[in-house]
C-alpha cells in the first residue's frame, strides 16, 4: 500500500475552520482545535437559540397584549380576553393581536368591544 499525505486536504480543513472564527478572540480564533471547538458550540448554540426565539417572541406578545388590554379597562386581562377570543370564534394570533395593540389602539378596541 503506498503512502497518503494528506496534506492538501489537512490544509484546506484549516484554512475553511479559520475562515469561520475569523472575529472570535485569543485562542478560538488562531488555532485549529480551539476553533474546530467553538465552531461546533456555536452551531449547537444558533440552532437551540432559534427555537427559543419563538418562544422569547410569544412572552413579549402575550406582554404587550396584556399591556395594552389594561390600558382600556383596568379588569380586563390577558388570559380572560383570549379565552373570550376563542368562544367568539375569532382566529387572530397573537402576533397580529401585538400589532394591532401597539400600533392600532383604535383598532384594538374594536377587537375588544366585539369579544365581549
Amino acid at each position: 500500500m503506498s503512502r497518503v499525505k494528506k496534506g492538501v486536504n489537512a490544509l484546506k480543513t484549516r484554512r475553511n475552520i479559520l475562515k469561520q472564527v475569523k472575529g472570535y478572540r485569543f485562542r478560538r480564533s488562531k488555532t485549529e482545535r480551539a476553533a474546530y471547538e467553538a465552531i461546533s458550540h456555536a452551531g449547537a448554540y444558533a440552532f437551540a437559540h432559534r427555537r427559543d426565539k419563538k418562544g422569547d417572541f410569544r412572552r413579549l406578545w402575550n406582554v404587550k397584549i396584556n399591556a395594552a388590554l389594561r390600558q382600556i379597562d383596568e379588569k380586563n386581562s390577558y388570559s380572560k380576553f383570549i379565552g373570550a377570543l376563542k368562544k367568539a370564534k375569532i382566529n387572530l394570533d397573537r402576533k397580529s393581536l401585538a400589532h394591532l395593540a401597539e400600533f392600532k389602539p383604535e383598532t384594538f378596541r374594536q377587537v375588544v368591544a366585539k369579544v365581549k
